[in-house]
């Protein structure tokens, strides 16, 4: 018995809707997929990259008693901003950013921050990242080292672990004025017979340095900020002539208002000014080690030596921390 045709026109109709329906799952399926790959696609292209990540103990050869830096390798992607911002959270004096260079001449480029001002040219802060270039890979074009930075090429020599280098010329030295030593005084409970030698220097950075007689009253010292009036001071005076074999030849304090403790650890800007000026001047002779750190309980060893016309800054460095950083 043959169906009736409005019943075989519903099966027909039937049998058509499930095709169409299963053929819109399988088309919905096949977009909902080429979506979620699009989708992990671009968010792969939003999760923030990984950097190497370094925290080197700069000028001592004793473990955590130097000064520390951080350095991020491979940094050519962070903006301004972010690097400003990191430099801030690490709350180390600086954090350094290892970049390619855009001088032909050099090997790397570094940016220097300080708590999110970012500086042209720092002493520890140059061995610590040309430490990390070399133990991350890299390889320098010459005999020497060359870091490009914001005062232009600086030269290093040495090898991972024990690095110096060249201290910047003098831009400009003088002699500091009355009122200026007389604040210096009396912020500092000086008196005139215990200063050997002033001088404003300025070698990238500019910096205001003293010398006087007395190691034991150099350790003493306590800034009186609102009496002293100036952001900071480097102070130098001779250990004692008596010595013991491989004692150091000079102590050194760098009081700074913007730090934590208003004391930098070990300063390799302020030694390498320094001994531009008491070279050249005759106040130091031409091989000689400074102690700094002392009050902090840390062991700063910088080493000076002068070559001929070039005078080299060098210290140890070693890794403390190895990691990677999220931004």
């Amino acid at each position: 018995m043959e169906p009736y045709p409005a019943v075989d026109a519903t099966r027909r109709a039937m049998r058509v809707s499930r095709r169409a329906l299963l053929s819109g799952f399988a088309t919905a399926a096949f977009s909902l997929a080429t979506a979620d790959k699009v989708l992990a696609r671009e968010a792969g292209r939003l999760v923030a990259p990984d950097f190497d990540f370094r925290q080197v103990d700069v000028f001592s050869p004793e473990p955590f008693r130097g000064n520390p830096l951080a350095v991020v390798v491979g940094a050519d992607t962070l903006t301004d901003d972010q690097m400003k911002l990191f430099s801030k959270w690490t709350n180390l004096s600086e954090t350094t950013f290892l970049l390619r260079p855009t001088d032909p001449l050099a090997d790397y480029r570094v940016r220097i921050f300080s708590l999110g001002d970012e500086l042209p040219f720092a002493g520890h802060p140059t061995l610590g990242s040309c430490h990390v270039w070399l133990t991350s890979g890299g390889r320098s074009k010459g005999a020497e080292i060359v870091q490009q930075c914001g005062i232009g090429r600086v030269r290093l020599r040495g090898s991972a672990g024990r690095l110096a280098f060249e201290a910047p010329l003098l831009r400009r030295t003088t002699a500091l004025d009355a009122d200026t030593l007389s604040r210096i005084q009396r912020g500092l409970r000086l008196t005139a017979d215990d200063i050997v030698a002033a001088r404003t220097l300025d070698g990238g950075l500019r910096q205001t340095a003293i010398l006087i007689r007395n190691r034991a009253r150099l350790l003493a010292l306590r800034p009186d900020w609102p009496a002293l009036a100036m952001d900071g001071i480097g102070l130098i005076a001779p250990w004692d002539s008596g010595k013991g074999p491989g004692s150091p030849d000079f102590e050194v304090r760098v009081f700074d208002s913007t730090l934590t403790g208003s004391e930098d650890p070990v300063t390799g800007s302020f030694n390498a000014s320094a001994a531009r000026w008491m070279i050249g001047a005759g106040l130091a002779p031409d091989h000689y080690v400074v102690s700094q750190g002392t009050v902090l309980g840390r062991m700063g060893r910088v080493y000076v030596d002068r070559d001929q016309d070039r005078i080299w800054i060098g210290g140890d460095v070693t890794d403390r921390i190895r990691g990677r950083l999220r931004v």
